[in-house]
This record gives structure tokens, C-alpha cells and sequence, in this order.
């Protein structure tokens, strides 16, 4: 019982351990919020070159909507959650009273 109530330490020491559990998920977000700026781009260019087939105006308000429905989409249903939950792993103490956690915690 008393093992599974100690804090992990850390291979960097203590002053990262305050501070990984804020820069993961903050890395996490921009690193996809990146990637699904690209996937709104592709989006975008994809229905602007059909602007033969449905008009200039229609191929921009359909490649502005589908964009950005696309990067929201992937924020709110990828990104946000795991960073919630990458935040909690490393907020709580013993989340799984596993040795794998404990090993992964360790190194980040």
C-alpha cells in the first residue's frame, strides 16, 4: 500500500516533474493543431479546384465550410480529449498501479 502512495520521480529531477504535466498536453495540442491545419487546407484546395463543376462562389463558401468543419472536428474530438487525458496521467499519482506506468512516468 505504501508503494503504490509515493510520487514517481522523475530522470530529470524534481523541477520537471511540475512541469511535464502542463508542457505534454500543451506540446500535444499544437503539435495536432498543425496537423489538422494541413488536413483543413487540403480540404480547402480540394473544392477550390472544383470550381468548374460548381461555380466560383459555391466552391469557396463549400471550401471555407468543409475546412474549417474539419480542423474543428479533429481539435474537439481528438485533441482535446487526449490531452485532458495525458494531463491526468501525469496529475494523478498512481492512475493504473501498473509497473509500465510507473516505468513511463519515470521517463517523461
Amino acid at each position: 500500500m505504501e508503494k503504490n502512495n509515493k510520487q514517481q520521480k522523475s530522470i530529470w529531477g524534481k523541477w520537471w516533474a511540475s512541469i511535464r504535466k502542463w508542457f505534454y498536453p500543451a506540446w500535444l495540442v499544437y503539435e495536432t493543431s498543425i496537423r489538422f491545419y494541413d488536413y483543413g487546407q487540403s480540404v480547402h484546395d480540394y473544392f477550390i479546384i472544383q470550381q468548374d463543376y460548381i461555380g466560383d462562389i459555391g466552391a469557396a463558401t463549400l471550401a471555407i465550410f468543409f475546412s474549417v468543419t474539419t480542423f474543428v472536428i479533429c481539435a474537439s474530438f481528438l485533441t482535446l480529449p487526449t490531452s485532458f487525458l495525458l494531463y491526468q496521467f501525469f496529475q494523478t499519482e498512481n492512475l493504473t498501479s501498473t509497473r509500465l506506468e510507473e516505468k513511463i512516468k519515470r521517463y517523461f
